[in-house]
């Protein structure tokens, strides 16, 4: 039925024009690339003009879009094709001669370098992102340069990331098995590592390392055969970077100790009898090269937290000298050094201070370990004289002072004894 209404007529072929914002720019890298090319080689080798130059030219660029381009122009002298090689590399009006790559293999000179770079992105923050991005590429890309570039990029990584140009994750990419099997990534970390020491210190080194839990990965920089301590040691010694060494096995130390204490509480908890704990501690200071003193500092931890502590002061001395009078012949088989003595005695003085339940249980603890043999009459006097800490001094001191009498009398009374006896 109609509804008796005129159909509106229907337009057909229009035209729409359409607005400027709505048109989508054509991506021409190349033309970026040529128009940076060219200014890179009119500034030449003056890297102030350089700066200039890229500074002035952000604000009528497009520097966003752009920037992969415009990292690769700057260290490589072009663009970069996937893998590395470079685009156009034969055509001369295509390639800068003045990019990292072409530069000195000097500090100095790779130093001139970051900062142009560090101005760049002091100036435009956004390229900080895709700067990053462009060092995580070209790791990758490592094997497609020759050994002088991969060299020179290491210095720069070093310097940028010892000025916090560069965050230290960005290294991952050094544990690709395509480049630490034919050892880029140890031979790069060396370069790199010695350019972040030369800018900073070594200790600014391992900090970020440790921050960013990279520590736990460096021995990744070689292959699976030669990941051990030994290996990495030798070859960073030799590079000049025992800094690094001595870290690497402070760090796996410390985490063998923790896993010896976390074994350690275990054992304890189930009683485990003493013997198989020695047999155990042992190994494992064998097959990790941990030393007495190390070793006595966590049996003593372990001991200590083994327990559920009474809350009367009164109970507690007995219970800690009933459970220390136990476990004394573990802790005698592994304080046969002086050193290991001093070690405990200042373990059993800090954690006598640090629970103040404890604090008259001291003197007693030390003439129990006396009398077991775990310490002996030269640690405990030694201790006494010098060796203490300044923790809880004046009272630890007095408490010992009667059984320090006692044993310097006995001393002397044997000294005359034997001087009768001759």
């Amino acid at each position: 039925m109609s509804s008796g209404k005129p159909q509106k007529p229907v337009l057909t072929g229009q035209r729409f024009k359409t607005r400027k914002r709505d048109e989508k720019e054509k991506f021409e890298p190349t033309l970026f690339r040529d128009t940076i090319v060219q200014g890179l080689n009119e500034a030449g080798t003056d890297l102030e003009a350089v700066a200039r130059f890229l500074d002035v030219s952000g604000s009528r660029l497009d520097y966003r879009r752009y920037a992969d381009t415009l990292f690769d122009v700057l260290i490589a002298g072009s663009m970069l094709a996937p893998g590395g090689t470079r685009i156009h590399e034969a055509d001369q009006n295509k390639v800068t001669a003045h990019c990292v790559f072409t530069s000195e293999e000097k500090h100095s000179s790779i130093r001139l370098h970051a900062q142009v770079f560090h101005k760049l992105i002091r100036r435009y923050k956004y390229l900080e992102k895709a700067f990053e991005e462009e060092i995580k590429k070209l790791l990758l890309f490592l094997k497609a340069f020759t050994e002088s570039e991969q060299n020179k990029l290491a210095m720069l990584t070093g310097v940028l990331l010892a000025n916090n140009d560069l965050p230290p994750p960005i290294l991952v990419g050094l544990f690709s098995e395509g480049i630490v099997k034919e050892g880029i990534s140890a031979c790069f970390a060396v370069k790199m590592f010695k350019a972040w020491i030369a800018e900073k210190d070594a200790n600014s080194v391992t900090m970020a390392l440790r921050k960013s839990s990279l520590d736990k990965r460096l021995l990744e920089l070689f292959p699976a055969n030669k990941q051990s301590v030994e290996h990495f040691s030798r070859y960073f010694d030799q590079a000049g970077l025992s800094e690094l060494s001595e870290f690497l096995r402070t760090q796996r130390c410390l985490g063998t100790r923790k896993q010896l204490q976390k074994e350690l509480q275990e054992k304890l908890s189930q009683d485990c009898p003493i013997p198989e704990i020695v047999v155990y501690v042992k190994e494992e200071m064998k097959r990790n090269g941990l030393l007495e003193p190390a070793v006595i500092g966590l049996l003593w931890a372990c001991l200590m937290n083994a327990v559920e502590w009474n809350k009367k002061e009164e109970l507690l001395t007995e219970q800690a000298l009933k459970h220390l009078k136990h476990y004394a012949p573990l802790l005698a088989v592994f304080s046969t050094q002086g050193q290991s003595e001093w070690v405990l005695l200042l373990k059993v003085q800090d954690f006598c201070y640090d629970n103040i339940n404890f604090m008259k249980a001291f003197a007693k603890i030390v003439v129990l370990f006396y009398k077991a043999d775990v310490l002996s009459e030269e640690a405990i006097l030694k201790w006494y004289k010098d060796g203490h800490s300044s923790k809880g001094k004046s009272i630890f001191l007095e408490q010992m002072r009667k059984f320090v009498e006692w044993l310097q009398n006995a001393e002397e009374e044997s000294d005359s004894e034997g001087e009768e006896a001759k």
